[in-house]
C-alpha cells in the first residue's frame, strides 16, 4: 500500500449487499471500516471514489419475487431504496451507490466473458443436475437437502455438511429433495460454461502471496491450491434472472460472474455521470490504486475468481483486498430469539444517532480478519464514557466562560505542551487509519483526550473565574482547551462525520483536513455559543431496541453424528416435505439403541482450519478421556465451555476427521435465530450419569 504524501488517485469498493433482505449491524461491520477509511484519504487530499451497488441476481431474488407476486425488478428497486436510505442514515457516503442489474454490467460482463472465451480460457461441458419436476427448473446445491453421504446427519445442503465438513457433490445427497418445492428432484443432463481457473493456478499463487492480501488471507488461499483448482462453472440454465450469455439461449451468468463486474459498472456509470476516466483506473497497467473491503466468507470468490477473471480479461487487478471478521452481539451469533438480530432501521429508530455505533465499531477494529463482538453494555458504557465523558466534556467545561465572559473571543497562551503533543501524535494517527488499525488509533485519540481532561481540570476554569484578576489566565486555558478540542475533532472526523461538521460550525471553522493539524485557532478568533452536542445513551433504550427485535421462535433439538447440525440463514423460503414422509419416525427398540451419557468438558479448543468446528475433550467416567469435534464454534468462546456439563452419545462409532479422532456426539439445539447451544443437565445431574 502506498504511504507517499503525494496525491494518489485510488477506486474503493465494498461487498455489494444481497437484494433480498435489510441491512443488519452484521452488515455494517463493512460499510463503516470502508467509510472511515475514504474519509481518512479524503482528508489527505488524495482523489478517492468510493463505489458500491445491489447484488441482485440470482435464484433466491427470482423465487421471493414470485412468492411476493412481483417482478423480480419491482423487488430490488425496492431493496436498493431501502438499502441507500440505510446508508445514508450511518453516513455511509458512497460516491454512487448502483446496481449490478444495470445496462453498463450487461455490457461489461458480456465483454470480459467474450474476452475470456477469445483466450481459451472457457469451455463447455454437460454435466448432470439435479431438476425439480413441479416448478420446471434446475436446482442450485444450496436448493436441494437431504441426507449427508458421510456422516448421514439430516436436512444438509446440496454442497456441503455442517455437521461434519464434508463436501460433496449434490447427487450424492441420500433422500435428497426439493428445497423449493419439496419435491424429489431428478437427474438431468444440461450443457453448463467453465472458466478454465485450473489452468490460472501459476499466475493466482503468485498473486495471493504478492502483498494483495492478508497473510491469514494467503495463507487460507495455500488450502485451496494444495487440493487443486477446480474450473468454475460460470453460468444457470433458465428460468433464472440474471444476463444471458452471449450465443447461448437459455444460458445465464452464474450471479458470482457479474457481481464483482458490478463493481466496474458502478465505477462506469459515476464516469459518466462525471466525465471520469474509465480506463485510467481500470486498464492494465494502471498507475491508479483499487481497494475491495470484503467479508472473510467471499475471500475465495474475491481472491482466486476475481483476480483470474480480470487477469486473462485484460484489466488490473486489486492493490490490496481488505477482509474483515464476522460480528456477534453480546458473544454469540445474532440472534431472533434474544432480540440481538437487529436491522440498521431498528437501531435508528431506537438509539438514533449513528455515530455512536460508528465509533464502537472503530474501537473494535483492526487490520485483521477475527471477529468482533458488540457487547451492547460495553457499548452503552464506553459511548457514554469515552464521548461524553471525555471528548465532549472538554467542550461543555470550558466554551461557556469564553461565550459568557469574553464575548466568543479565544486568546490562546504562546506555549503549550499538551497541545504540542497532541499535535504531535498525527504522524502516527495517521499511520494506523491508513492501516486500518482503527482500535489502535482511538485509543491514542482517548489517551490525548485524557492529557486535554487533565489539562482543563488542572487549571479549574470554574474556580479561576470566581477570583479578580484572573481573566486573562482564565481566557488562555479555555482558549487552549478548545484548541485541543479542535484537534480532537480533527482526529475523530473519519469516524463521526456528522459531529465533527457541528463542532466545526460551533468553533466557526472551514471544514477540518488532515493538513489542519499544523494550523491553529487563533487570538481574536470568534466562537458561536455552545450547544449541547451529544446524549448518554440510555440502558432503556438499548433494553426496548432488543425487545423489539425478539421473535417468539422455539428452537428444535437438530442432533447429528460427531458434533450438532448449525444453523445457516435460509438462501430463499423453504418448504420442508412433510412431516409423515415415509421412514420419518424411529421406534423406540432403535432410541433405546443410543447411549447417552452426563459428561464433564474438561478442555475446549478453536480446531485450526475450521470454520465451525471446536475440538472438545470429554469426561464421562472412563480411564481415559473423548475427543469430540463439534460444529459450535459460533455460539461459544471456548474458554467459557471448560468444567461445564453437558449430554453426549456415548456408543457412537468413533468416526476418522479431517482434523482428527471424533469419538462421539454432544447433544445442542438451534434454530434459524441462533445456536447452536449444548444441552445442559439439570442441578443434581452427575459425571457419567446415563441419560434415561
Amino acid at each position: 500500500m502506498s504511504q507517499s504524501n503525494s496525491p494518489r488517485k485510488i477506486l474503493v469498493t465494498s461487498a455489494l449487499p444481497y437484494a433480498n433482505g435489510s441491512i443488519h449491524l452484521g452488515h455494517l461491520v463493512e460499510y463503516i471500516q470502508t467509510d472511515i477509511w475514504v474519509r481518512f484519504q479524503k482528508m489527505q487530499g488524495h482523489t478517492v471514489h468510493y463505489v458500491c451497488a445491489d447484488d441482485t441476481h440470482g435464484t433466491p431474488i427470482m423465487l421471493r419475487a414470485e412468492k411476493e407476486g412481483i417482478t423480480p425488478e419491482a423487488l430490488i428497486d425496492a431493496v436498493h431504496k431501502e438499502h441507500a436510505a440505510d446508508f445514508k442514515e450511518f453516513l455511509v457516503e458512497f460516491d454512487n451507490y448502483y446496481s449490478t442489474n444495470s445496462e453498463e454490467n450487461k455490457v461489461l460482463s458480456q465483454t470480459i466473458y467474450r474476452t475470456l472465451k477469445a483466450n481459451g480460457k472457457i469451455a463447455t461441458k454437460t454435466i448432470e443436475q439435479y431438476y425439480d419436476p413441479v416448478k420446471n427448473m434446475f436446482l442450485p446445491d444450496r436448493f436441494i437437502k437431504g441426507e449427508c453421504p458421510k456422516c448421514h446427519a439430516k436436512d444438509q445442503y446440496g454442497d456441503s455438511c455442517e455437521v461434519c465438513g464434508a463436501t460433496y457433490n449434490p447427487t450424492e445427497l441420500i433422500n435428497a429433495y426439493s428445497a423449493v418445492s419439496g419435491a424429489a428432484p431428478i437427474r438431468k443432463e444440461t450443457e453448463h460454461y467453465f472458466f478454465k481457473l485450473s489452468e490460472c493456478e501459476a499466475f493466482l499463487k503468485d498473486w495471493t502471496r504478492s502483498g494483495t492480501l492478508q497473510g491469514e488471507a494467503a495463507n487460507k488461499m495455500g488450502e485451496w491450491f494444495e487440493s487443486g483448482l477446480n474450473d468454475w462453472d460460470i453460468s444457470r440454465d433458465a428460468p433464472y434472472f440474471g444476463f444471458e450469455i452471449p450465443d447461448a439461449p437459455g444460458k445465464y451468468f452464474y450471479v458470482w460472474l457479474d457481481a464483482p463486474i458490478g463493481y466496474m459498472a458502478s465505477f462506469k456509470n459515476l464516469c459518466d455521470a462525471q466525465g471520469l476516466d474509465f480506463d485510467e483506473y481500470w486498464k492494465q497497467d494502471s498507475t491508479t490504486e483499487l481497494y475491495h473491503f470484503i467479508g472473510k466468507d467471499i475471500l475465495y470468490f474475491h481472491a482466486l475468481f476475481w483476480p483470474a477473471t480480470l487477469e486473462f480479461s485484460g484489466h488490473r487487478k486489486p492493490t490490496q483486498i481488505f477482509a474483515h471478521g464476522f460480528l456477534t452481539v453480546n458473544g454469540e451469533k445474532m440472534s431472533k430469539s434474544r432480540g440481538t438480530f437487529i436491522t440498521a432501521r431498528s437501531y435508528l429508530e431506537h438509539i438514533s444517532n449513528p455515530e455512536y455505533l460508528r465509533y464502537y465499531y472503530a474501537a473494535k477494529l483492526n487490520s485483521s480478519m477475527e471477529d468482533i463482538d458488540l457487547s451492547l453494555d460495553d457499548f452503552t458504557a464506553r459511548v457514554n464514557s469515552d464521548l461524553v465523558g471525555k471528548y465532549i466534556n472538554i467542550a461543555s467545561r470550558t466554551a461557556g466562560f469564553i461565550n459568557k465572559r469574553f464575548g466568543g473571543k479565544l486568546n490562546l497562551s504562546a506555549n503549550n505542551g499538551v497541545i504540542a503533543e497532541m499535535k504531535a501524535a498525527a504522524k502516527s494517527l495517521a499511520e494506523s487509519f491508513e492501516a486500518r488499525e482503527y482500535g489502535r488509533a482511538l485509543r491514542e485519540i482517548m489517551r490525548l483526550a485524557d492529557l486535554a481532561n487533565g489539562f482543563v481540570a488542572d487549571k479549574a476554569p470554574w474556580v479561576m473565574a470566581k477570583v479578580e484578576g484572573q481573566d486573562d489566565t482564565l481566557q488562555q486555558v479555555c482558549s487552549d482547551a478548545l484548541e485541543m478540542f479542535r484537534l480532537l475533532t480533527l482526529y475523530l472526523k473519519p469516524v463521526l462525520p456528522k459531529l465533527a461538521g457541528e463542532i466545526e460550525q460551533f468553533l466557526h471553522i472551514a471544514p477540518l483536513n488532515w493538513a489542519s493539524v499544523d494550523a491553529s485557532l487563533t487570538n481574536g478568533h470568534m466562537i458561536h455559543a455552545y450547544e449541547h452536542l451529544i446524549t448518554r445513551i440510555d440502558p432503556k433504550a438499548i433494553e426496548a431496541m432488543t425487545e423489539a427485535n425478539k421473535e417468539n421462535l422455539t428452537a428444535t433439538a437438530q442432533v447429528a453424528a460427531h458434533g450438532v447440525k448449525t444453523a445457516s440463514p435460509a438462501p430463499a423460503p423453504i418448504l420442508a416435505p412433510s412431516d409423515a414422509a415415509e421412514g420419518a419416525y424411529i421406534s423406540i427398540d432403535d432410541f433405546t439403541k443410543v447411549d447417552l451419557r452426563i459428561a464433564k468438558i474438561v478442555n475446549a479448543e478453536h480446531v485450526e482450519g475450521a470454520e465451525k468446528l471446536l475440538k472438545l475433550t470429554l469426561d464421562i467416567g472412563e480411564a481415559q478421556p473423548r475427543q469430540v469435534f463439534a460444529g459450535i464454534k459460533s455460539a461459544y468462546d471456548p474458554t467459557t465451555l471448560v468444567g461445564r456439563l453437558t449430554v453426549m452419545v456415548a456408543n457412537l462409532a468413533p468416526r476418522k476427521m479431517k482434523f482428527g479422532m471424533s469419538e462421539g456426539m454432544v447433544l445442542a439445539a438451534s434454530d434459524e435465530s441462533g445456536g447452536p447451544f449444548i444441552l445442559s443437565p439439570d442441578v443434581g445431574a452427575q459425571l457419567g450419569m446415563k441419560v434415561k
